[in-house]
Formats: C-alpha cells, structure tokens, sequence
C-alpha cells in the first residue's frame, strides 16, 4: 500500500520565559506522519511530547519552524479556516476525557458537529455508528457522572472520530484507565486505524499502549532520540513491546522515567 505523508513537522523549536530562565522545549524535530499510520510518542517526563502534540493542535504556537497538514502550514491559518482546521481536520483525545459534564454522552459527541452547524437530529446516524463502533450505545443517553472511567474515555474517542478528521491526535489516552479498560481502548483505536485507515498520533508513557503502535518516535530533551518501526507482518506486540522497553530503558532509568 502506497502511503502519502499526511503531517510534516520540519525543525520545530519552542522555547519557553527568557534569557537565564530560558527552556528549550522542542530543539528542531522534524519528522513525517503518513496516511494511515498508528504513530507512538515516547520520552520522558519534560521531553517535550506533549509540547509537541499541543503545537500540532495549534493549542501554542512554536517558536520557529513549520508543521504542514497535507502541505498545508497550519500557523497561516486564522478565523475560519483555523476552525475549520480544529473542528474537522483533527480529532484531539484528551487523557483526562474532557467530557462537558452537562452534556449526556451523545451530545458530546456531537459537539464537534455542531460547531460546524450540524444538529444532533441530523448527526444522530452518524453519532450511532461512531457509538456501536466504541461499544457505548447503552450511554449515548447517560452523562459523564452516570459513566465509569472507560466509557467516558470511549465517549471521548468517538467525539475525536466523528468529524472523520484526518488525523486523530491523542495524549496519553490510557493514563486515566485501568489495564482493562486500557486494553479495550488501545484495540478499538486500533480497529479504527488498521480497518477505516485513520492515521492516530498519539503521546504515551505506557510501554503496552506503545506496542500498538506500528513505529514509535522517542524524544529526549526535545530532540528524537530513537525510532522502532514494528515489522507489522513478523513481530508480535510482545515482540515489539520487549524492544520499547529496551529503548525506555536507554533513555535513562527505565520505564518507571517514561512519563
């Protein structure tokens, strides 16, 4: 399968204060995301992961340096089309769910819809779908108190899924859950990815999340540090899982340092 780059980041920096207090968060990554690709980023805490995931959702603003979505350079992008850009182009998945918690769980998921002028009676097809797709139909009508943690997280995931954007970016998607719910998560974003070919970004400490993932990117103090690709038709998740954990452990003091 031929696959076209979807996300090029090209020498990001970003600093953060000035002078002696100065820090370096991102020190000139660069690297592509392809079209249907399941990317993991790795490192350790105050590697710059999140700074980086925050940059490409145009949450901040980097310093110097370009990302372009499909060649296009998102920081030229203002009113509308920087709307545009959040509510359909990306789908962000929060660790910490973000649900409105006045909202019942189709509602939330609809929110991106709605934002670009759809009604919840004309998404309600499409909202069941992304729901049966989740295995959360039973809460579409339940709000975020009325749900446990990993329907929430599920909740989420099918508002990030439902503008069909084309790149799903999600950080530490796992870091709220239980190895249960955990697991049920990571192979639902992986049907999503290896079945409907969504092209998923997203953030992690955790090795087992990781080793879904078919390449993983490793920074240290803003710069990459490593890359693993799986070899998706030969190596099992265990397989791959042993080698994040080799890596994690290079990156300085083991896995327990890799937040």
């Amino acid at each position: 399968m031929n696959q076209n780059r979807i996300l090029q980041v090209d020498r990001l920096t970003k600093s953060y204060g000035k002078g002696a207090h100065q820090t370096e968060a991102l020190q000139g990554i660069s690297f592509d995301v392809l079209e249907g690709e399941f990317l993991g980023i790795m490192g350790a805490s105050g590697s710059g992961k999140t700074t980086l995931l925050n940059c490409i959702a145009t949450m901040i603003k980097p310093s110097s340096g370009k990302i372009l979505l499909k060649d296009t350079d998102i920081s030229s992008l203002k009113g509308s089309a920087l709307a545009d850009y959040r509510g359909r182009k990306i789908g962000y998945l929060f660790q910490e769910f973000e649900l409105l918690d006045n909202m019942t769980a189709q509602e939330n998921i609809a929110l991106p819809l709605s934002l670009q002028g759809i009604s919840l009676e004309q998404a309600k097809e499409d909202i069941w779908q992304i729901a049966e797709r989740f295995d959360i139909t039973d809460v579409l009508n339940k709000f975020p108190s009325q749900m446990s943690g990993g329907q929430k997280q599920r909740t989420a995931a099918a508002r990030a899924f439902i503008s069909n954007p084309g790149l799903i970016l999600a950080d530490e998607p796992t870091g709220a859950l239980d190895s249960k719910n955990s697991k049920i998560l990571m192979d639902m974003l992986t049907s999503m990815n290896e079945e409907e070919h969504k092209t998923i970004m997203m953030v992690t400490h955790d090795p087992n999340a990781a080793s879904y993932c078919s390449r993983i990117l490793f920074i240290q103090d803003g710069r990459l540090f490593h890359e693993l690709r799986r070899n998706q038709r030969e190596e099992t998740a265990e397989a791959f899982y042993e080698r994040i954990v080799t890596v994690i452990a290079q990156l300085g003091g083991g896995s327990a340092n890799v937040l």
